[in-house]
């Protein structure tokens, strides 16, 4: 995979994340609870994490209600302190 292949799959894997626990990343962005540069670092975390696949099985189950994400997530503490905001 190229390197803008990964970038594009962990965009969507951090916005899925958020997504999953209810955090909204457009509107906490636009709400000026996370800048353009934090969004930019999560998604480098996460492509740093090395645990793509097991993101995107859990993003694969579906659920109607907000679901929690693993406590380990890189970006776990950031998503949970954005959804706390809302």
């Amino acid at each position: 995979m190229g390197m803008q292949n990964s970038i594009d799959l962990n965009f969507w894997l951090t916005r899925g994340m958020a997504r999953r626990i209810g955090v909204n990343i457009s509107e906490a962005m636009h709400d000026g609870f996370l800048t353009q540069a934090d969004f930019a670092q999560m998604i480098t975390t996460c492509r740093t994490c090395g645990r793509t696949e097991l993101c995107m099985a859990i993003l694969a189950e579906k659920g109607a209600e907000p679901e929690p994400i693993p406590d380990d997530c890189p970006n776990s503490a950031i998503l949970n302190s954005l959804r706390a905001l809302h």
